[in-house]
């Protein structure tokens, strides 16, 4: 067993925290909002007082943060990871963050003499707590082998794509922008059936029992028709970062990515038009709202 720095406990990070402490992992644990953490200690957590607190000892530690000034925050700043974690321990970044950002990190650390790994995951909030996320690792292989035992209490299955971190965040921003326009077409569809008076349900269950029986169907064709939105599992701004994200990677690469382009404005729409606070799903009900069909 490891002794392993947590800092994030947001509604992915709690969950994760909790399967590393049942799998036997030490844990010290920093949220910038230290409320968050009383549950976790209950189960065992030490409480660090800071980013460097929590790297204190540690053989690695993980950071599952919303964004790039989050991760560049804890790491970077006074009191950050870069000058709490020892020579030779690691950094398994979780978070989903730009590939420039993961190049800097990895830089970062090689000059301290630690190591870093970039492992972001697929699965919402519920497939966290039961230790089911889709982990993408990219390092050098003996700072991803370290991991290996953290990775197997996370998620159901973990990826390692190559010694380059970056490729790991280039995955991960593809795979979100995937599933977006999966949610997109999905609203898209649903309206048009719905205005012309098809049964919404029932329309999912021909598509998820036929042609799209998968899981990225399955659960945000149940969101969309029920319109269940709210409480956010991943919110919306949180989508229209890794859409931003994509789209820069897309332009330092060449790469052309036009439906990228489109779902970046249905998320500026959503959020213009109040919608902040609901989950990224919620793009796929503004086909109903342009087709008349809502308010």
């Amino acid at each position: 067993m490891m002794k392993v720095g947590f800092i994030g406990l947001g509604q992915m990070g709690a969950g994760m925290a909790a399967n590393l402490i049942k799998a036997g992992h030490q844990l010290r644990i920093y949220n910038r909002t230290p409320g968050r953490a009383a549950g976790l200690v209950a189960q065992g957590a030490g409480i660090a007082a800071g980013a460097a607190d929590a790297c204190l000892g540690a053989g690695a530690v993980i950071t599952m943060l919303a964004d790039d000034a989050a991760v560049e925050g804890v790491v970077f700043g006074e009191g950050g990871v870069i000058g709490g974690l020892g020579a030779g321990a690691v950094h398994v970044s979780m978070s989903t963050i730009s590939v420039a950002l993961s190049q800097r990190l990895a830089a970062a650390h090689a000059g301290a003499g630690q190591r870093f790994v970039a492992a972001p995951v697929f699965g919402r909030p519920d497939a966290a707590a039961a230790a089911k996320l889709f982990i993408v690792a990219a390092g050098a292989p003996d700072a991803v082998a370290v991991c290996s035992p953290l990775f197997e209490a996370l998620g159901q299955k973990h990826f390692v794509i190559g010694e380059q971190p970056q490729a790991a965040n280039l995955v991960k921003l593809s795979g979100n922008f995937l599933l977006a326009s999966a949610i997109e077409a999905l609203g898209e569809a649903v309206a048009l059936i719905g205005k012309a008076g098809v049964d919404r349900r029932q329309y999912l269950d021909i598509l998820t029992s036929t042609l799209f029986n998968a899981p990225v169907y399955k659960t945000y064709g149940a969101l969309i028709v029920e319109e269940k939105f709210e409480p956010a599992g991943f919110a919306a701004p949180l989508g229209q970062k890794d859409i931003r994200l994509t789209l820069a990677a897309a332009e330092n690469l060449g790469v052309p990515m036009p439906l990228a382009s489109l779902l970046h404005d249905r998320f500026l729409a959503l959020i213009a038009q109040g919608g902040g606070a609901l989950d990224w799903s919620a793009i796929a009900g503004l086909a109903a709202r342009d087709s008349g069909q809502r308010g």
